[in-house]
């Protein structure tokens, strides 16, 4: 290792991973450092039920890491990572059997929804689509580390977007349309009438339909793996297993990049109450189920499906989220996010057998037990799901913080997705990755554009250390 690094990254999460790539890219010396024995922050692979039945702890599936421009410009199918599509990108099923899709297709989309409201869908997502590399570049890359390729398409996409979803919804007139689009706000954890939710939900359904809702083969651990790969290749290192309290931790360096929360920043960098102010959003409840069969749902789309979003209507998906981030309880119908990752990649159980990702929303910190709410949910939209399991493993908001440092309170997001906060985020500044001190940075997902696997925090805020490195 050289006498003085030009940068660290502190946290091996995607962002972390993306920021020392792309520093190592340009020449600088890089070293990565990790809490944990293996890289991978929320895009980690474990046996976490039985042998041969391999579990993704936090993020599943990834409709904005394939359409990422970070990962997009990096060669990571060089160290392995495939990316698997399902047939249909998500299905939302009703209690009747039926299912609204979110397909490749616009056509097979619209017409799920009902002839009502299947031509203000083509009209709602068409101005976008053959502009979506581009507007997504623009989008994740706001406040601006670039001038906009498109002004004039992010613009309209904003006139669209910055409202509340529920204004968005008042396009539809049934509830087919409106139950699905309320669930992809859901993602977030953001409450339906928040500011800026309709793009939330406007992207994701973008993002279907232009590249997929796709699973890594062998796990999300393949996305953290490749770029591991491809930083070893071009000098840089990574030292698991070492965990930083403090800067004098670290090794002399030019710049310091953190992959973490604010709060663990503020913390090790010794800057007070800098971040006070940041507000944490609601935790989450998952259960990773081994299971003997794949998942008995009523409707055959949700068989042909990826992700599966489970809430009866929009009604419940917000009594859900409101009863979370709000009224500090647990739902009593919780609105799911399920994924199957065994129906496209069956390395990930033993031959016949099925891995199966659900996760509710809960209050911040909540500590209590979610798994039968959870399975009456499940049971509603796909009787007899209870008896395909085999083993289960359950985290609450305490053990998923104990897993990830960064999701304080079980808060998956690493901060209340909402207001101000949506988008100016870890501080209202243009400048969200630099901090008080001029050789500390912060690139995880409190950062620009938020949370997700797609790299583009780290991408962003590497920008602003090159920057820095080279007046020098």
């Amino acid at each position: 290792m050289p006498s003085m690094l030009d940068a660290v990254v502190v946290g091996a999460g995607p962002n972390g991973l993306t920021a020392a790539v792309e520093l190592a890219r340009r020449g600088f010396s890089v070293a990565l450092f990790e809490a944990k024995g293996t890289v991978g922050g929320g895009a980690r692979t474990e046996e976490l039920t039985l042998p041969g039945f391999r579990h993704d702890p936090c993020s599943a599936a990834h409709p904005l890491a394939v359409s990422s421009p970070a990962f997009r410009g990096l060669p990571l199918e060089r160290y392995g990572l495939e990316w698997l599509h399902a047939e249909l990108p998500m299905a939302h099923p009703f209690p009747d059997g039926t299912a609204a899709v979110l397909s490749r297709s616009v056509g097979e989309t619209a017409a799920s929804f009902g002839p009502r409201d299947a031509g203000a869908y083509r009209r709602l997502v068409t101005p976008f689509l053959h502009r979506w590399d581009t507007l997504v570049r623009d989008f994740m890359s706001l406040p601006l580390t670039a001038l906009p390729r498109d002004p004039v398409t992010l613009a309209r996409f904003g006139l669209v977007g910055l409202p509340p979803s529920t204004w968005l919804a008042r396009r539809f007139r049934d509830e087919r349309a409106r139950t699905l689009f309320a669930g992809l706000v859901a993602h977030v954890m953001a409450p339906l009438n928040g500011f800026a939710t309709s793009a939330i939900g406007l992207v994701f359904a973008l993002a279907a339909h232009t590249r997929g809702w796709p699973v890594a083969r062998g796990g999300s651990q393949a996305i953290s793996d490749a770029l591991a790969a491809h930083l070893r290749e071009l000098g840089g290192t990574v030292h698991t297993d070492y965990e930083v309290k403090r800067l004098d931790d670290l090794p002399p360096a030019r710049a310091y990049v953190f992959d973490t929360s604010p709060t663990a920043l503020a913390r090790i960098a010794g800057f007070g109450d800098h971040y006070a102010r940041y507000r944490y959003g609601p935790g989450v409840f998952k259960i990773d189920y081994a299971l003997d069969g794949p998942v008995p749902w009523t409707a055959p789309e949700a068989r042909r499906a990826g992700t599966v979003q489970i809430g009866a209507d929009s009604a419940e998906i917000g009594a859900a989220l409101r009863a979370a981030s709000r009224e500090n309880r647990a739902p009593d119908a919780p609105f799911l996010i399920t994924v199957q990752p065994s129906v496209v990649d069956p390395t990930r159980a033993p031959d016949g057998k099925h891995v199966f990702w659900v996760y509710g929303h809960v209050p911040h910190g909540w500590n209590g037990d979610l798994t039968d709410a959870i399975e009456r949910q499940l049971e509603r939209f796909a009787p007899g799901f209870r008896d395909r399991v085999l083993a289960r493993a359950t985290a609450g908001p305490p053990e998923l913080a104990a897993r990830n440092a960064n999701y304080i309170g079980g808060d998956i997001a690493t901060g209340a997705v909402s207001g101000l906060q949506t988008l100016l985020r870890p501080k209202l500044s243009l400048f969200p990755y630099t901090t008080p001190h001029p050789a500390v940075f912060i690139c995880s997902q409190a950062t620009p554009p938020g949370p997700g696997v797609h790299g583009m925090p780290g991408h962003n805020a590497a920008k602003a250390v090159w920057r820095r490195l080279r007046q020098t």
